[in-house]
């Protein structure tokens, strides 16, 4: 991605960002169902979704449909920054986290 390996050609690092993609919704639907909250019923639950489909769509920009380094690498910065949020939001179930911080 930002070294332009010809690693990224191969088939199985082509093929990993949509099985880590479908075990994240996948875990994120089996949580909703056993814990018995749904989005748009829990806000953070809600939060943790919407930020999920964003984190996703950045990772694809990122790796593959950003037009230039500078768009890839902005893509990838973001998605980690959503990647943090999802984890304060799952660490103190509020939507907006970093109002609980002291």
């Amino acid at each position: 991605m930002l070294l332009e390996s010809p690693r990224l050609g191969q088939r199985w690092i082509r093929i990993a960002p949509h099985i880590v993609d479908s075990a994240l919704l996948a875990s994120a639907i089996a949580m909703a169902v056993t814990i018995r909250q749904y989005p748009l019923v829990a806000g953070w639950l809600t939060a943790k979704v919407v930020a999920l489909a964003c984190y996703i769509a950045l990772g694809m920009i990122a790796l593959r449909s950003g037009r230039t380094r500078g768009v890839r690498i902005t893509a990838w910065l973001a998605a980690q920054a959503l990647f943090f949020n999802i984890f304060c939001v799952a660490l103190t179930r509020d939507s907006l986290p970093w109002r609980s911080i002291q």
